[in-house]
């Protein structure tokens, strides 16, 4: 069995002459990042690995979360702007040893392909986080696997 967690970057600013690649995380979203990060932890979800998006906003809350959980944090090019297939590429080249991983990365994609997983219908805000149970072995038979929601939180109702 595996858990797959899915993060949206949290709230983000966009200082003037600031490509969107580059922008960095406002005050609310390095604050939701450290409440959600410690709800997560306080509340026992496990984490054995982090992928973010390279893009300094999902980078940036990829860190914040890792100061609760001190753990191997990778970038992939493909969360940034990312399609469902895309998703799906970053999860087939995860390493079986990770029993629960956590990809942190951007809107539409995050949530387009959080619903082409799941029945029910997301919309992620800034900072939301959906967990996933995949009942399979190895992260390479996720297509195929059941899958089930566990939770999803948003800042400001945790």
């Amino acid at each position: 069995m595996k858990k797959l967690i899915l993060v949206r970057h949290a709230k983000s600013d966009w200082p003037e002459d600031t490509e969107d690649f580059d922008r960095p995380l406002a005050d609310k979203g390095l604050e939701d990042a450290m409440n959600m990060s410690r709800f997560l932890k306080s509340n026992k979800v496990s984490i054995d690995y982090l992928v973010s998006s390279p893009a300094v906003r999902a980078l940036n809350t990829c860190k914040i979360f890792n100061q609760a959980y001190q753990i191997k944090i990778m970038t992939d090019e493909k969360l940034y702007n990312p399609s469902e297939r895309n998703f799906e590429s970053v999860i087939y080249d995860l390493n079986n040893d990770h029993d629960s991983v956590a990809i942190f990365s951007h809107n539409n994609g995050i949530s387009n392909f959080a619903n082409s997983i799941s029945d029910d219908i997301f919309h992620f805000p800034t900072c939301g986080v959906a967990g996933f149970e995949i009942d399979c072995n190895s992260w390479s038979e996720f297509d195929g696997a059941n899958k089930k929601l566990l939770f999803f939180y948003e800042p400001g109702k945790i």
